[in-house]
């Protein structure tokens, strides 16, 4: 109930009773409604811009935006570790695989490349996180690019060494005729004097001495290009064409176990020795091309020899004496 007023009336010396306006009164009114309007605006706006008071709706989407930046994080995580595994392959593949297979690295500029030219991100402007969605997208991108070039070369490490175990296959490795089975090594690479001229000439392979009809083996992989005696001096012999620029030649023959156009593996019995041909006794004359370069069958022994075995080849073949051929 609102306070009466009074004032003084000098006229009769007495207290009157102000009686308000009609028009006060309303305006009064209209002043109350206003504040409260002014007040009530204020308070919407104040509690709309803060987390004092959220309708269901907005709680709702909170937990969502939650769990999208749980969401996010995870998400960043896993590139990082995809990251991280994918730069340890790309390591090996630079520093192992390649340099096991002589190959040039990849550069870290081609695998880590972005992409020029059209921008691919522009339907992804606009928003209100663009700058996450687009650096994350383009991380995506880069990943997804290393995976693509890592997968090829892959691809291509696994044809070299398909290519690489060819080419150990092939290599003349092997002594052709087995120790067991050899009676000595009479001669090898370099000068030596010849046994029917008495002269001093130039050995192109290494002689071994076996019985007549002691299997000779194929050193490599190859396929056969010569089996016959149509070689002047050789007698019956078989050439081998390894491929990588290697042949192999096996001369004084007594008989053949292969044909011409034959493929061979390392160790096939291919012939027997015999002395046909410009021969002084029963031996097997050895010889290994290299890029049609005649070189020194003894550095390709590796597979079939032990430490003390190729020692003393090696000490018999440094000796300076009469060849069988």
């Amino acid at each position: 109930m609102s306070k009466v007023k009074y004032y003084y009336d000098p006229d009769t010396l007495s207290y009157r009773k102000i009686e308000p306006k009609k028009s006060r009164k309303y305006r009064n009114i209209f002043l109350f409604v206003l504040g409260a309007a002014i007040f009530g605006t204020m308070m919407h706006i104040f509690l709309l811009n803060t987390n004092i008071l959220n309708t269901p709706r907005e709680l709702s989407l909170q937990r969502e935006v939650k769990n999208f930046e749980l969401q996010y994080d995870l998400l960043n995580r896993k590139l990082e570790q995809m990251e991280n595994v994918l730069a340890n392959i790309e390591d090996r593949d630079n520093n192992i695989y390649r340099l096991y297979f002589e190959a040039n690295p990849i550069p870290d500029e081609q695998r880590r490349a972005g992409f020029g030219g059209v921008n691919r991100y522009k339907s992804l402007e606009g928003f209100n996180n663009s700058e996450m969605i687009i650096a994350t997208t383009k991380r995506l991108d880069v990943i997804q690019k290393q995976m693509v070039i890592q997968s090829k070369s892959l691809d291509e490490i696994a044809k070299m060494a398909e290519e690489k175990e060819k080419l150990l296959q092939a290599i003349p490795a092997i002594q052709p005729v087995n120790n067991e089975e050899l009676t000595r090594m009479a001669s090898g690479y370099g000068w030596r004097s010849d046994p029917f001229t008495k002269a001093r000439k130039m050995h192109w392979g290494m002689d071994f001495t076996a019985p007549r009809g002691t299997p000779i083996y194929a050193a490599g992989d190859g396929v056969v290009k010569r089996a016959d005696n149509r070689a002047s001096g050789f007698g019956k012999h078989i050439r081998i064409d390894h491929g990588y620029g290697y042949l192999t030649l096996y001369a004084h023959l007594s008989k053949y176990n292969v044909k011409k156009g034959q493929k061979v593996k390392r160790g096939d019995l291919i012939g027997f020795v015999g002395s046909t041909g410009r021969s002084e006794a029963p031996h097997l004359h050895y010889e290994v091309w290299k890029e049609g370069q005649k070189i020194n069958p003894i550095n390709f022994y590796y597979g079939s020899l032990t430490a003390e075995e190729f020692a003393n080849m090696l000490k018999f073949a440094n000796q300076e004496n009469q060849s069988l051929d």
